[in-house]
């Protein structure tokens, strides 16, 4: 079982942002990237707003399949 570490309160790290940016772009779950990141939801929400990290799934229409 991985350990996930509390980062609540902790200033985000340039790793930090480029993880949440590269979770949020294999459409991984808020919930999942924050017990990943050791933040909770609304911090990941806030911090994605800030980066301008869209955490809309993408592909999830059957019509957009080809």
């Amino acid at each position: 079982m991985p350990e996930y570490n509390r980062n609540s309160g902790q200033p985000w790290t340039d790793a930090d942002r480029q993880k949440l940016a590269k979770l949020a772009k294999e459409n991984t779950p808020t919930r999942i990237i924050g017990l990943k990141l050791g933040r909770t939801e609304d911090a990941i929400r806030a911090q994605a707003q800030k980066d301008g990290v869209s955490l809309k799934p993408t592909n999830q229409s059957p019509y957009n399949r080809q």
